[in-house]
């Protein structure tokens, strides 16, 4: 009997046990989906707050023909290749000299400090913004964007001089692009043992002419 009495407690508490297992997952779903809600409403509002600081900047100036970006930013010129029709592409390598202002035009990073860079467009990693903006751009254009943090240094900022969801100004000018360089091996010819690359006035086969870097 009071072996009886010892199963059926132990079967109790075992069942109590479980409801309570139970019991507790149900606020751990309830709270993952309350915390995508929040977070997506977080989001919302910080692109209008973003979107609204931006926006006052271009309403401040009136005179200027602003540009709106269908990924979300905005930009004009500040000198315009008229001439040019041609835009770098995936894969051309593109120079160009940009610096970095807050909202309220302080410099963060001046062209001097970012040095002029060499990108490989759409095969190295850049903020999203000038991945984009690089690509609208001619010769010899100069552009100011006016970025949202999400194009920008996004949540984590740079971890240095940009905070978490600073939106910045950028003014880029792009000095120059060509396509990427295609390098071959050097062959060695088994008469000569000189390199064909070497070979330069061979105008009978086109295909052994080296092209330029």
């Amino acid at each position: 009997m009071k072996m009886f009495k010892v199963i059926i407690y132990t079967m109790c508490l075992f069942a109590l046990a479980s409801c309570s297992k139970q019991q507790g997952r149900r606020p751990i779903s309830v709270a993952s989906g309350s915390f995508m809600k929040e977070s997506i409403a977080r989001n919302k509002k910080l692109n209008l707050s973003e979107e609204g600081i931006l926006d006052s900047i271009m309403k401040s100036r009136p005179k200027t023909a602003f540009i709106s970006s269908k990924k979300g930013y905005w930009y004009y010129y500040e000198n315009r290749n008229m001439l040019d029709t041609i835009t770098p592409k995936k894969g051309d390598v593109a120079y160009f000299d940009y610096n970095i202002k807050d909202v309220y035009g302080n410099m963060i990073y001046s062209e001097a400090e970012l040095q002029p860079q060499v990108y490989r467009v759409d095969k190295e990693n850049i903020m999203m913004g000038l991945r984009d903006g690089i690509k609208l751009m001619r010769r010899k254009d100069r552009v100011v964007f006016l970025f949202p943090s999400v194009l920008g240094y996004g949540y984590f900022g740079d971890k240095n001089k940009i905070g978490a969801n600073v939106p910045i100004i950028c003014t880029v000018t792009l000095n120059d692009f060509r396509p990427e360089a295609i390098r071959r091996p050097k062959a060695v010819s088994k008469t000569t043992e000189i390199p064909i690359t070497e070979i330069k006035d061979n105008k009978e086969d086109p295909e052994q002419q080296i092209k330029p870097e």
